[in-house]
């Protein structure tokens, strides 16, 4: 599932081209989770201004109006000046005098959502409970703290839920944790300060990292410039259940935490 850094990685691929750019018009294909909340061909003779991200939202901002953009579990965005045809997965083109922008999603998880006006209520229902950003300022080391002391869940569970802080997904908050020496399973509330300050710096040392590798491309995730993501060639325990720790050489464990594996290190991250 493309967590933060793809898609942040996907919004720095395509924005610079497609900021300032005409739409043309639009075209959907098989419908996706939810509807588009407008006709297509309304969408032409508006302007793109600019490419933001929310967690794992793309905001195409508008002259009037936005776009709202999830890649879902399996989806990836392409930019390009030449397209072919729409194929079965293929479920949304965006045509501008730049180039086009298309979603394809093969499950059908993703979704493209119109928003007339920056207080219409589907934004408030989208984006209005996720938490803080690790990549900006806002990402305050004592309201991450304070957020800890409040969970009574495990803290793999707790960053996975996106309440508190988005975008960490499982193999990034599989890294983090193992950075801070924190084992998947401690609950949130029981971490004292000095590890909680270790786990608040390593989230956004990881994301950073996987942001400049690219993101992780495991299955088929690619950038809207088609490039893969590498960061998954440098983790140090996600997906290596069994191989030596590269700090102590003990075996990584695996286990499972809801539906989710998790990947530390017993010596590493002892509680």
């Amino acid at each position: 599932m493309p967590e933060l850094p793809e898609v942040e990685v996907t919004r720095r691929s395509f924005s610079g081209r497609i900021s300032g750019a005409a739409v043309l018009g639009a075209a959907l294909g098989k419908p996706l989770r939810w509807p588009l909340g407008c006709e297509p061909g309304s969408l032409a003779g508006r302007r793109v201004a600019d490419v933001e991200r929310r967690g794992k939202y793309l905001l195409l901002h508008m002259d009037q109006g936005l776009l709202l953009l999830h890649l879902g579990m399996s989806g990836s965005l392409s930019f390009s000046t030449e397209l072919p045809a729409m194929g079965p997965h293929d479920h949304f083109d965006l045509h501008t005098d730049r180039g086009h922008l298309r979603l394809h999603d093969p499950r059908r998880f993703g979704a493209v959502v119109w928003a007339p006006d920056h207080g219409a209520p589907v934004l408030h229902k989208l984006l209005g409970h996720l938490g803080m950003e690790p990549l900006s300022p806002a990402f305050s080391l004592a309201r991450f703290a304070a957020g800890l002391k409040a969970s009574r869940s495990s803290i793999k569970q707790l960053l996975l839920s996106g309440r508190l802080v988005v975008g960490v997904g499982n193999i990034y908050a599989s890294e983090a944790l193992f950075r801070a020496g924190i084992r998947p399973t401690a609950l949130a509330h029981r971490i004292g300060p000095v590890r909680v300050a270790r786990l608040h710096a390593a989230i956004g040392a990881v994301l950073e990292q996987a942001v400049s590798l690219g993101g992780s491309t495991l299955r088929d995730f690619q950038s809207a410039d088609g490039s893969a993501g590498h960061f998954q060639l440098s983790a140090n325990v996600y997906g290596r259940a069994g191989a030596p720790c590269h700090t102590c050489s003990a075996p990584i464990k695996m286990l499972r935490q809801g539906q989710r594996s998790s990947f530390y290190c017993p010596v590493c991250q002892r509680s």
